[in-house]
């Protein structure tokens, strides 16, 4: 599976890109573009949307990374911004983590390929706010507050829940977390990613703490669980990806639901693949957008968060089985025919805080080897 996560941790990514921009023999630093653009808070402030849309066509391109084209549909989100405003958008390692890409804009600095926007985990986001440009989208107010940066440094995009998702042609149908310790499920569930690196194993980790009587607040039951789930035979050390989901190889998968319902539609009329997020353990989270001070294309930078937040570009996310920051407030403007096709949620949801995160990172570091070594 893809590891675009709050807490991944990769040993390629940044470094691969620096050195293609140099063999490549990329232009000279340059001074950040500043501005009416790299400065402007709002499209208001530029003179309005259609002064943004020009300002950004005259850029002709916008730099992204962190966005894989199967994760959240970026791949048609990409598509569809460069067919509707003729501006070549260049994806740069698709599969680096949150962190990365902050490593990205530090080293690539002044550089023409230095990214323009951040697809970011909560912590990152937090820990970063002096490298983002402050802006604020037409569709600002339908977002909710806990969701983003008051000053508009940051802001939820799209999100989900922990889910688990399994052949249902192999195993019977999960209707809580404790199931999987069932010997029906013996060998088969696979976490996408070692929790101490991996965002989505990560919330794994947690989820399973809030369905064995465990807290936001103390994951320790969570770990306990994987313990218990190793113990027994049914944890499968092994990385879940597409080709080991079709192979047979992981009949069960504990990952963001958006993620196990791509898998869904892709194994239509192959596999039987389902999703559920287990009602006794509904953890949500967001990732984040946000602007580089330093963005080498600051108008196509602004428009991008306009295409993203707008009726149209919240639907692709929502095409992609991930949920849209602005949905609750789509009303009828929500594509139904997506909406309907989202795993079913129903009973507390839970979203962790900053101080939540780093209190269970500080436990998973010291507790998750031991636990299933």
């Amino acid at each position: 599976m893809l590891k675009r996560g709050n807490v991944t941790t990769k040993l390629i990514g940044v470094g691969a890109l620096v050195l293609a921009v140099a063999a490549c023999g990329a232009p000279p630093a340059k001074e950040t573009q500043t501005g009416a653009a790299g400065t402007a808070k709002s499209a208001s402030e530029l003179g309005g949307m259609d002064k943004l849309v020009e300002a950004a066509k005259k850029e002709g391109k916008l730099n992204v990374i962190a966005l894989p084209p199967d994760w959240a549909n970026y791949g048609e989100i990409i598509k569809a911004f460069e067919a509707k405003y003729g501006i070549k958008v260049d994806s740069a390692q698709p599969d680096a983590s949150s962190q990365e890409e902050i490593n990205a804009a530090k080293q690539l600095k002044g550089n023409d390929r230095a990214p323009d926007v951040f697809d970011l985990g909560l912590n990152v986001a937090l820990a970063n706010k002096d490298l983002f440009a402050p802006y604020k989208v037409s569709t600002w107010d339908d977002i909710a507050a806990e969701l983003k940066d008051a000053d508009g440094a940051y802001y939820g995009d799209y999100g989900g829940f922990m889910s688990i998702g399994y052949d249902a042609a192999k195993v019977p149908a999960p209707t809580s977390v404790k199931d999987l310790l069932k010997a029906e499920y013996k060998g088969k569930v696979a976490l996408n990613g070692d929790p101490t690196q991996a965002g989505a194993a990560f919330s794994g980790v947690v989820m399973a703490a809030l369905g064995n009587g465990g807290s936001a607040d103390d994951i320790s039951k969570g770990v306990d669980f994987f313990k218990q789930l190793k113990q027994a035979g049914n944890f499968q050390p092994v990385d879940p990806s597409p080709a080991t989901i079709e192979s047979g190889q992981t009949p069960v998968v504990i990952d963001w639901d958006y993620t196990n319902a791509a898998q869904t539609e892709k194994l239509k009329g192959k596999m039987d693949w389902k999703v559920v997020v287990p009602q006794e353990a509904l953890l949500g989270a967001y990732y984040n957008q946000a602007i580089s001070k330093d963005a080498p294309h600051p108008a196509a930078a602004r428009l991008w968060q306009e295409f993203l937040y707008s009726d149209e570009g919240q639907n692709l996310y929502l095409k992609g089985m991930s949920r849209p920051v602005r949905l609750d407030k789509m009303g009828d403007k929500a594509d139904k025919a997506a909406k309907d096709k989202l795993p079913k949620v129903d009973g507390k949801q839970v979203f962790q805080t900053q101080a939540q995160a780093d209190k269970a990172k500080a436990v998973l570091t010291a507790t998750w080897a031991q636990a299933i070594g």
